[in-house]
């Protein structure tokens, strides 16, 4: 293989994201997609989130904006809800680098107990136009495992 190819062929692979499952075009004239990533909960392997975000390709700084649904696409056993983190504040899940100037999307899970839900929240590091641009997604666990376990324990 020529080198040339090598190059070109690295340049391609460095585009590529292993939790992109989308990716769509904004226009011919603008060097911005809109990116659409998957990913499944590291500890309650049974929930998978989608997020959107926009790209700009040849900016220093992608736009703050993203979109997030998560669903229950496994099994959710109360074993799993045993090891979260149950504070206010959560986990961070996710990061995604949105800028050279240290702007970042992370996706945090939330667990509310008193309506046993699981809240997943996709949000900006940086203010943009005046808010920290984020996107809410939530679980409930009525009619999993972990739903009936807790239930028993009340």
């Amino acid at each position: 293989m020529r080198p040339i190819y090598c190059v070109f062929l690295l340049l391609a692979l460095a585009g590529c994201d292993k939790n992109e499952v989308g990716d769509v075009s904004l226009g011919v004239f603008t060097t911005k997609d809109i990116k659409l990533d998957a990913f499944n909960d590291p500890v309650i392997t049974g929930i998978t989130c989608h997020v959107s975000s926009i790209e700009a390709n040849l900016d220093f700084s992608d736009p703050s904006d993203s979109s997030i649904a998560c669903r229950q696409t496994g099994p959710i056993t109360s074993a799993m809800i045993a090891q979260i983190d149950k504070s206010k504040n959560g986990e961070v899940l996710f990061t995604k680098s949105k800028s050279i100037f240290f702007k970042t999307m992370k996706i945090r899970r939330i667990f509310d107990a008193e309506h046993q839900t699981l809240m997943y929240l996709s949000y900006s590091t940086k203010e943009t136009s005046g808010s920290f641009k984020h996107s809410l997604s939530t679980v409930p666990l009525w009619g999993t495992e972990a739903f009936k376990a807790a239930k028993i324990q009340q």
